[in-house]
């Protein structure tokens, strides 16, 4: 009979083989479910007897309730609970059985608007991100202007290579093929901003960067290896604090920015939904409540009897 610790595994190997799910996603399942025998082996439980009173006990330990561990926030709770039901479901279409948790529904949470940036923002970020007299940031440079282009993630753009830069070009100007989730791949177009970013950066910077010519990463640290998350997050971070932006700056808010300024411009959501790679263009109407919020503002500042 097979533990719960292979059948847990059997799951992981299923979602980076069958499902070719990203390394990321692939260790934040892989984290919830450890988290989740814990709590099953700490309390005397095994996966065979999982109930939705269970699922309720699990759910108050991780709130804080006889753990060990600091209660973890709401959306954290709910994201793990949508882990170990996903797990649930496959382990019990393995065994003929049926899904004992398949009814029991994660805490909902506020839904939070994108924290997006305005344009003047921008503007101020990429105004401070290069130094004539460090040509180093030349590269950080390119990588604030091609986020902010393409709404890439920051995985997408870390992955990118010399020869996918040089993939697709045409007539109309530069696009570059982007890898994400799941293995998709869209094209999205790179404007004359970013492109006149990256030619800067790939011939005055990265060349005193590598230090191998079989090195074929677009984004390269200081020891001419591939830039790190961490290092692409600290960047924008150190950016934005020379740019005087109070608020927390990250690779993601330049992705949020993307949609919501063209959808500001006029763009249509289901384009808008292909350059961002969402699967679902539920997930892409997010960013109409903000611009929703907008035009309610404008409305009460402009119209005579708004108020």
């Amino acid at each position: 009979m097979k533990s719960d610790s292979d059948r847990v595994f059997e799951y992981l190997n299923y979602l980076a083989v069958e499902k070719a799910l990203a390394a990321n996603t692939l260790i934040a399942y892989r984290k919830d479910l450890e988290r989740f025998l814990d709590f099953t082996q700490s309390n005397g439980f095994d996966i065979d007897s999982l109930n939705l009173e269970i699922m309720s006990e699990f759910v108050a330990w991780l709130r804080g309730k006889n753990s060990d561990f600091p209660p973890l926030s709401e959306s954290s709770i709910s994201r793990m609970v949508v882990s170990i039901r996903n797990f649930a479901k496959f382990d019990a279409k393995e065994s003929g059985k049926t899904n004992p948790i398949q009814e029991f529904h994660p805490p909902k949470i506020p839904k939070r608007l994108p924290k997006s940036l305005t344009v003047a923002e921008i503007d101020q970020l990429i105004s401070h991100a290069s130094n004539k007299e460090d040509p180093i940031t030349l590269r950080d440079l390119a990588l604030i202007e091609f986020l902010y282009a393409t709404g890439a993630r920051i995985s997408e753009v870390l992955n990118l290579t010399l020869a996918d830069m040089a993939s697709i070009k045409d007539d109309g100007g530069f696009a570059v093929k982007l890898k994400g989730k799941g293995g998709k791949e869209r094209i999205v177009p790179v404007g004359s901003f970013a492109r006149a970013a990256l030619a800067d950066y790939l011939v005055r910077t990265r060349p005193l960067l590598a230090k191998s010519k079989t090195n074929n990463w677009l984004f390269l640290n200081l020891r001419g290896q591939k830039l790190s998350r961490q290092s692409a997050w600290q960047i924008i971070s150190d950016v934005a604090k020379r740019a005087k932006i109070s608020r927390e700056v990250t690779p993601h808010a330049l992705r949020h920015s993307f949609a919501t300024h063209l959808l500001d411009g006029g763009a249509d959501i289901r384009v808008v939904q292909e350059l961002l790679g969402h699967s679902s263009v539920t997930t892409t109407q997010i960013y109409t409540l903000i611009t929703i919020d907008k035009l309610r503002e404008s409305y009460a500042l402009a119209h005579p009897r708004a108020k």
